[in-house]
């Protein structure tokens, strides 16, 4: 068994599309990042890759890297699943939170896992994803930025 935790931010910037979990959510700003920066499912990938000792996704997908330039996190997350399966490993599972003052992500939520699960080929039981605030405290609070931790058992 092996456990992993990755967490990530982003800046919430005018111009961009906000997309968490694979889902566009309305909002007057989004994520700053050299992909769609999303930032549930890049906590996703470094808790997969920590677990696995493959290092995070700045290893293998590099900020510099033309290639990944608005690139579909998803995709990206489907690649780090191939990654520790040929590594040995399977997912037992995953807890996630996603941490915003705003919007108010709860009625994406379901969209959210449904995407997360089909691209992790997990069960319903197997992946956790909630959201809070930061009760108007620190950068999300100001609503400066979002972040995400995910929590991930291997075996």
């Amino acid at each position: 068994m092996r456990i992993g935790h990755g967490y990530d931010v982003h800046r919430l910037v005018p111009g961009r599309p906000l997309i968490l979990g694979g889902v566009i959510i309305p909002h007057p700003t989004g994520l700053l990042g050299h992909s769609d920066a999303d930032v549930l499912t890049h906590a996703v990938m470094d808790a997969l890759l920590g677990a696995a000792a493959l290092g995070d996704i700045g290893r293998h997908f590099p900020d510099n890297d033309p290639a990944y330039a608005g690139a579909d996190s998803l995709a990206l997350l489907g690649h780090v699943v191939n990654l520790i399966r040929e590594k040995g490993f399977t997912i037992e599972n995953l807890d996630v939170t996603l941490i915003a003052q705003r919007p108010k992500v709860a009625p994406y939520i379901p969209l959210m896992k449904e995407n997360l699960m089909r691209v992790l080929e997990v069960e319903e039981g197997q992946l956790n994803l909630k959201a809070t605030t930061e009760e108007g405290l620190g950068f999300t609070g100001r609503e400066e930025g979002i972040s995400a931790h995910a929590v991930t058992l291997l075996v």
